[in-house]
């Protein structure tokens, strides 16, 4: 949720921007006209995307209302679009803490500081906004994901790569014989002594293993966000080695699925009426967790938020592929980039934009979740909103409000020695 700066229109470094490098001969293979910095903007781009698909799982029609083109957008927004948001937030991570190169010494305590304070903020932000909402808020998830990342800033993109790899093969079937053994007497036992739980819905065991976002599996999800981020992306033999892992993910991971659980594997839970993201249920927002699977051949599906291997795997194949073609879009064809530069705009104040949404939603009524909703207007004035107030924010200010105040939040960190 950290912002990205969009970096070609600045010319001092942001605080979340690669560091500028003297001057060199650009190396070969180098995605013409992208300029050094300017790449990032294809991140901000994804990260809007990723805000838009959460707006069309918080508020948009159910699956079973859809048709067409619809029924895709639905479908692909239920739980990628809180994938590819948690894997970027992976990326932000090392932006702060050094993407290309690991920050060391002095400044890489500082980093691991600014990193730390953020989550404080946003397990805070999230507990706040839990008591309103309910478990879909992703914010104190996000806290508990940076927090534990902490340790592997300094890792090369191949080693964090292996770790997602190997979090997204064993973490599913861990969370399943955790949950097994979690009876409900001994959920209420633990609640009884959760701080948390008893301010909202989302308490410690939600966030580290029952709730919506649960830290166990949804870390591999941040790692190959971190993996991403270590990559030189304005490179095209790293954009073609990146498009193919993506695919070959994607492909591999829902095709072994369909394979081994059959036609269903893939069924979204708004089609089973199961809660995904809150956005099925009238009740969703004040719940703080989703159904688990409950037998082990549940294991071999990949339907949204199943929280599987193939899950895991095929959505990082998704992010993946979203963050290369947005990035080679944005670095081939610069008039496309002049007309989305609003909506690169929404990335750059991805938390305005993500917290700002629900605000507005229960400022005018907008009804979330509900087996009624059958309009896509609502989702739609709701995405135009964000456009038309990134555009004119960002004309003025160079950060979000919230993105502004969370800068001015780390500040403090710059007195660690």
């Amino acid at each position: 949720m950290t912002q990205i700066q969009p970096s070609q229109e600045t010319s001092a470094p942001q605080e979340n921007s690669p560091p500028r490098h003297a001057a060199s001969p650009e190396p070969a293979g180098r995605t013409p006209g992208d300029p050094s910095l300017g790449r990032l903007v294809g991140v901000d781009l994804a990260r809007a995307l990723a805000v838009f698909g959460m707006y069309i799982v918080h508020i948009g029609p159910v699956l079973s209302a859809t048709s067409g083109l619809g029924t895709w957008a639905r479908y692909l927004a239920d739980g990628h679009s809180s994938v590819l948001f948690a894997t970027l937030a992976g990326f932000s991570l090392m932006l702060i803490a050094g993407r290309r190169e690991p920050k060391t010494g002095l400044a890489g305590r500082q980093a691991k500081a600014r990193i730390a304070i953020r989550a404080v903020i946003l397990l805070a932000l999230g507990t706040v906004l839990a008591m309103e909402y309910g478990g879909v808020i992703i914010l104190g998830f996000y806290g508990v994901y940076f927090l534990l990342a902490l340790p592997l800033l300094r890792l090369s993109a191949r080693t964090l790569a292996v770790i997602a790899a190997g979090l997204a093969l064993v973490t599913p079937q861990l969370a399943f014989v955790l949950n097994s053994l979690l009876s409900e007497s001994l959920q209420q036992s633990i609640n009884a002594y959760d701080p948390l739980k008893k301010l909202s819905e989302v308490g410690v065991l939600d966030l580290l293993l029952t709730g919506f976002y649960p830290t166990i599996t949804w870390m591999s999800f941040v790692v190959a966000g971190m993996a991403l981020a270590r990559l030189d992306l304005s490179t095209v033999a790293v954009q073609r080695r990146l498009a193919a892992l993506g695919a070959a993910l994607t492909v591999g991971a829902y095709g072994l699925s369909l394979l081994l659980a059959g036609k269903d594997a893939l069924r979204s839970r708004a089609e089973s009426g199961k809660s995904s993201a809150g956005s099925e249920e009238a009740s969703s927002f004040g719940s703080g967790s989703f159904e688990t699977p409950q037998s082990a051949s549940e294991l071999l599906s990949a339907g949204p938020h199943s929280g599987t291997t193939f899950d895991i795997i095929g959505s990082v194949g998704v992010a993946v592929l979203v963050v290369v073609g947005a990035t080679v879009l944005l670095a081939r064809l610069p008039r496309l980039r002049r007309l989305a530069k609003p909506v690169i705009a929404v990335g750059t104040m991805s938390l305005t934009a993500y917290v700002g949404h629900f605000l507005v939603q229960t400022a005018v009524g907008i009804p979330a979740g509900e087996s009624t909703q059958v309009s896509w207007v609502p989702v739609l004035a709701l995405i135009l909103g964000a456009i038309v107030f990134a555009a004119v924010w960002s004309r003025f200010f160079r950060r979000g409000p919230l993105e502004a105040l969370l800068n001015a939040a780390t500040k403090p960190a710059k007195y660690i020695r």
